[in-house]
């Protein structure tokens, strides 16, 4: 590409309404430009790195006998209403209707239809197994977009299935997609954890998720480093207990005026919060639910909706503490309660601890289990850091990530509600065992560019970059210089490399840093030194120029591949 005649711009100072590194970088560098919120134009550049993307999942996806295809954005409604979906993903998902007034969605994920694909050819046994992969738009009306390209309304996807007729079967292509995302995301450079994951939405018998490591994310990752532990805080177990020995001591109900957060009665009490037992009232689905935790722990929504099956976790109105406990926000405690008790199983062997009194500006102390009946006992908090590893060595550390791909062992799950099933070997009908794997081709963008920055820019790696080497012409008014330049454009080009000639009439200042903002891997300057037969040569990466001869240059460059 020659940018004197191209389509090319960058912007010089930070984007203002740009909340992370990647998304203020890849807009100030001319790859994407937001059109609303949470919705982006692939500019030139940007569509060059994402076509990359694109070519490498294409290829291993290829390589495991995948077969690709294109499924509809525009999907009617009774679909997910068939697949049990459509209430779960609610709110999230486009509608729309056409002129007869029948209800469509943008699609926001794909199992259904490929369900519904597959039916076409199962019959028997014998027509498994195969797999089916698309690269397609979906369309989720996330409530809060932001961090560029990360978390947004409108994205390409590459989602693939497996079809299998029993689970043996189905763990082999499950091991078989598993492997070839390794192999994509080692391809693309990206620093990746493999952790556990809720299925959420998707449902089914296993969630494993490729989180690239990075300063921020939505998804805090949860490591155990001494056993290779590795898991999404939403699943992460707590294996904390606490076992005490005191002597159960009387109940006495104290007075607490005006202290209502744990903080504020610890203090007023002089009590470690460790002796506190927090009752927080929850709304799940339609049913409240009381959920006891120790003082310094929260509350996993993720586990307490997986506890009750239930589509919808959120804290209670203040209107619903009221009427449950009859006491304001703050003074929620399990004794007296008619509702639903969950106990998390850490504090099942605690003795003697505080808790509010359902009353008012009061507590009780020395309050035990046997003066209320938990309807469960089970892990419903998060994990800290620090907390001892599941795996029996080391304790737990944090980390942020962002989530680019994930796999799903859905089981019979959609083939039961889709009625996708074929007949055994003794002529009997079975469900189709379906698994489902995604990668998200922005978010993986994003995260390659999150992780590959400095002061001046983005430092792409090779393979993804929209452009290996960026030749400089210091002086676009000396035709000499100007045709040493297109001659070794030529000839770079003519051996495979892909380059950028920056013919502009600019200073030399704005085409480096221009250069160094887009995040070109190699770069050569044509200036003075071309009269001596050499070119300035430097590495995006790198600190130093050196000079090198005319005709070392592409030898040089292919020692890069």
């Amino acid at each position: 590409m020659k940018l004197n005649k191209s389509f090319f711009y960058t912007i010089r100072e930070d984007v203002k309404d740009e909340d992370s590194t990647s998304g203020n970088l890849l807009v100030r560098a001319g790859y994407i430009k937001k059109s609303s919120s949470g919705v982006y134009m692939y500019m030139p550049l940007g569509l060059r790195v994402k076509n990359k993307i694109e070519t490498i999942i294409r290829e291993e996806m290829n390589a495991i006998d995948s077969q690709e295809m294109t499924m509809p954005t525009l999907i009617p409604e009774d679909v997910y209403i068939a697949s049990g979906r459509r209430d779960i993903i609610g709110s999230s998902m486009f509608t729309l209707k056409d002129r007869f007034q029948k209800p469509f969605v943008l699609g926001p994920t794909h199992e259904e239809l490929f369900a519904q694909a597959a039916q076409m050819k199962i019959r028997s046994y014998k027509d498994m197994p195969f797999s089916l992969y698309q690269f397609q738009t979906k369309f989720r009306d996330e409530a809060r977009p932001r961090f560029g390209l990360i978390r947004v309304r409108e994205f390409v996807m590459k989602d693939a299935y497996t079809f299998d007729a029993n689970l043996e079967d189905a763990d082999r292509s499950y091991d078989a997609m598993f492997n070839a995302y390794k192999r994509i995301f080692d391809r693309m450079g990206l620093n990746y954890r493999i952790v556990r994951a809720d299925t959420g939405i998707m449902g089914g018998l296993l969630s494993e998720e490729f989180q690239a490591v990075t300063d921020i994310g939505e998804d805090v990752l949860v490591l155990g480093e001494e056993t290779g532990y590795a898991s999404n805080l939403e699943v992460a177990e707590n294996i904390n207990r606490i076992e005490s020995d005191e002597v159960i001591l009387p109940r006495e109900k104290v007075h607490t005026p005006n202290a209502k957060t744990i903080e504020e009665v610890s203090a007023f009490l002089n009590q470690p919060v460790t002796r506190f037992v927090k009752t927080l009232i929850y709304k799940v689905d339609d049913a409240l639910v009381a959920v006891c935790v120790l003082g310094d722990r929260e509350v996993n929504e993720t586990k307490l909706g997986k506890l009750y099956g239930a589509t919808e976790v959120e804290l209670a109105d203040f209107e619903s503490v009221q009427s449950s406990t009859g006491a304001a926000v703050g003074f929620a405690g399990p004794i007296g309660l008619s509702i639903d008790i969950v106990v998390d199983q850490q504090i099942a062997g605690l003795r003697n601890f505080t808790i509010g009194a359902n009353e008012n500006d009061y507590h009780f102390i020395n309050a035990n289990h046997s003066e209320f009946e938990a309807t469960h006992i089970a892990d419903v908090t998060n994990v800290k850091e620090g907390d001892p590893n599941p795996e029996g060595k080391g304790v737990l550390t944090f980390s942020k990530g962002i989530e680019v791909g994930n796999t799903f062992k859905l089981g019979t799950k959609y083939s039961q509600a889709m009625n996708l099933d074929y007949l055994d070997q003794n002529n009997k009908l079975q469900d189709v065992y379906m698994g489902s794997y995604g990668i998200g081709l922005g978010r993986s963008l994003a995260a390659v560019v999150e992780q590959n920055n400095d002061a001046n820019g983005i430092v792409w790696p090779m393979q993804l970059a929209p452009y290996h080497v960026a030749i400089v012409v210091i002086n676009t008014k000396n035709e000499d210089h100007v045709a040493y330049a297109n001659a070794m454009y030529d000839e770079l080009t003519a051996a495979g490399i892909e380059v950028i000639l920056d013919d502009r009439n600019q200073r030399p200042g704005v085409k480096f840093n221009d250069m160094d903002l887009i995040g070109i891997p190699l770069r050569i300057t044509i200036g003075r030194d071309v009269d001596a037969g050499q070119v300035e040569f430097k590495e995006r990466s790198g600190e130093e120029a050196v000079k090198l001869n005319r005709e070392d240059v592409l030898t040089k460059v292919k020692s890069y591949f």
